[in-house]
């Protein structure tokens, strides 16, 4: 893949390179993603989604006032028929450091998971370890992934439905050993915009072939909903990954984050009107027999 010309680049590349360098700029604002000093590492897959995640990473670090390092890493699966040029060629493109981690996680899948059988949740898991050790001996601070705003809202949905659990991806998440913190600088993303912008930038996207014949039936439901919805309210996706940043406990039923359990009435100040709620009542009509009927309810 050969970077584009600057004077070939359309005007319609432009605005969309510019949406998604302001929106991983305000994620990674909000968020406090990169610090100064920081040496990231940017795991590479080879699909759109890090590509754009590397691409818009490099562009913001020209023009970031604050000065950090960032590392290109693919961990090669060793998954017949993985293209191993491909990757190497495309960074040295880029005249970036990078590394290629050779790991044989295919056959450990391969081996454990039974055929038919969803691969996806076992392979994830042998990456992140993966890519957590080798982030502490290169000295990386930071570990970026290519997930966007689709990925997380689909997360969640999958925990709800399948798991009870309301929980997504976070945009940071610090592991529970606490070595390492691993961003995602496209939280803020939609995956539409990715899938035009690599159309632009015509990226060597490398399938995965691990599962790539395989679909996850899940999360292809998900996203069959996520395409209904989009038909009728184009903005669902944002307005549920809004209502993901801004919880009220108290409106849920976690008693480990709100204590239902004591709920006291404090009727010591003078109480403000509430809304609609006064009522005009003759007292003649009110006799001791209702009071008590209303106490009980």
């Amino acid at each position: 893949m050969i970077p584009l010309e600057k004077s070939k680049v359309s005007p319609e590349l432009k605005k969309l390179e510019k949406k998604l360098r302001n929106r991983v700029g305000k994620a990674i604002a909000e968020y406090n993603m990169i610090e100064e000093s920081d040496v990231i590492l940017a795991a590479i897959s080879g699909g759109k989604d890090s590509f754009a995640m590397l691409d818009i990473l490099i562009a913001l670090q020209k023009a970031a006032p604050i000065d950090f390092k960032i590392i290109a890493v693919n961990l090669d699966q060793k998954q017949p028929g993985f293209p191993e040029h491909i990757l190497p060629n495309y960074f040295e493109s880029l005249d970036i450091p990078y590394y290629i981690v050779d790991k044989d996680t295919y056959s450990i899948v391969k081996q454990k998971i039974p055929e038919g059988k969803t691969t996806c949740g076992l392979c994830s898991r042998l990456r992140r370890g993966t890519l957590y050790s080798f982030a502490e001996s290169i000295g990386a601070t930071k570990i970026a992934l290519g997930h966007h705003m689709d990925d997380i809202v689909e997360t969640m949905f999958l925990n709800m439905f399948h798991g009870g659990k309301l929980k997504a991806m976070p945009p940071k998440l610090r592991s529970d050993d606490k070595r390492n913190v691993v961003i995602r600088p496209l939280a803020f993303c939609r995956e539409k915009d990715l899938i035009e912008f690599a159309q632009y930038k015509n990226y060597p996207i490398i399938p995965c072939n691990l599962c790539g014949s395989q679909e996850n039936l899940q999360r292809q439901s998900i996203k069959a909903m996520f395409t209904d919805w989009e038909k009728e309210s184009p903005h669902r996706v944002e307005n549920i990954f809004n209502s993901i940043k801004n919880i009220s406990p108290s409106q849920l039923a976690d008693s480990t984050l709100f204590d239902f359990m004591n709920l006291p009435i404090d009727r010591t100040e003078a109480r403000k009107a509430y809304e609609f709620a006064e009522a005009e009542v003759s007292s003649t009509n009110i006799d001791d027999s209702m009071i008590i009927n209303v106490t009980k309810l």
